[in-house]
């Protein structure tokens, strides 16, 4: 009984001690054993490990590529046209043993915090470099190649590979933006008024145009009428005249009627005359002019 309760502890702190010697690595991390701080293995693949108990322990970091926002910063180009650049980057923890001994317990806080630092100064070098229609235009992937590889120097130092890095947004200042409204502004009310300006111009010659040929319709038409008229006037004066030829007293009788018609209106002026006037010759006569 004595030896069952001296074993059954034992076997305890075995199975414990046992337990905490194992641990195991997952495909997504490495893991680092550490002595006293001290960095003596280094576990990357995954699978079942061992450390001593209670004198070593594991510190495990991600192996995945991870992200980071870089600290919005402002640049100012050849140009002097200052601009807002919010950017991310890329990376991995490529050598976890050198990552450790730069950033010690900090982890990927501090890492992150050293890593942005480093892309802040190249973006604003690289950008400071170049005019702002490089960096606004769309062909502005060998300005983040140029920021990618000149952070991948230095973020060596820290255990890390920089994959890539992109501009997510390019913008102007704050204050800046009224001013670049209002030169817009003004841009496009200069535009309209040239449009307006044009138009006006356009529509007088159209109008010019439309009176012109308004002028040259009536002048043809009223001439086509004089001539009709004068054609009317003549066929009209050579049917009387070919009248005549065939019965003159026919003619002087029509003529006679024409003139009592033309005479003898009601409102017509009283005119005064003798009854043997010629005048009523076919009024007086029931076979024609009296002889």
């Amino acid at each position: 009984m004595r030896k069952t309760t001296f074993i059954l502890p034992v076997l305890v702190i075995v199975v414990v001690a046992a337990l905490s010697a194992l641990f195991i690595v997952d495909e997504r991390e490495k893991a680092l054993v550490l002595q006293f701080g001290r960095v003596v293995d280094v576990k990357e693949e995954p699978g079942l490990a061992f450390k001593i108990p209670l004198i070593q322990e594991v510190v495990r970091y991600d192996s995945r590529i991870l992200s980071i926002d870089v600290q919005p910063l402002e640049v100012t180009p050849l140009d002097d046209r200052r601009l807002v650049v919010d950017a991310f980057a890329r990376y991995r923890i490529a050598d976890v043993k050198q990552f450790r001994q730069a950033v010690g317990v900090g982890g990927l806080r501090t890492a992150e915090d050293r890593l942005n630092r480093i892309l802040v100064a190249e973006t604003r070098e690289v950008l400071g470099s170049v005019s702002s229609k490089d960096i606004l235009s769309s062909d502005r992937a060998a300005l983040m190649l140029r920021i990618r590889n000149a952070a991948i120097v230095q973020a060596r130092g820290l255990g890390l590979e920089v994959i890539d890095v992109r501009l997510k947004a390019t913008d102007l200042p704050s204050q800046n933006l009224e001013a670049t409204f209002d030169r817009m502004r003004a841009e496009r009310e200069r535009e309209a008024t040239d449009e307006r300006a044009r138009g006006n111009e356009a529509a007088q010659r159209v109008r010019a145009q439309a009176d012109r040929t308004v002028v040259e319709l009536v002048s043809e038409a009223k001439r086509e009428a004089e001539v009709t008229r004068g054609e009317a006037d003549a066929q009209r004066n050579n049917i009387f005249a070919q009248a005549y030829g065939k019965d003159s007293e026919f003619f002087e009788f029509y003529r006679s009627l024409t003139a009592y018609t033309r005479a003898l209106k009601a409102g017509n002026s009283s005119i005064v005359m003798s009854p043997d006037s010629e005048f009523f010759n076919y009024l007086k006569s029931s076979t024609g002019a009296s002889e």
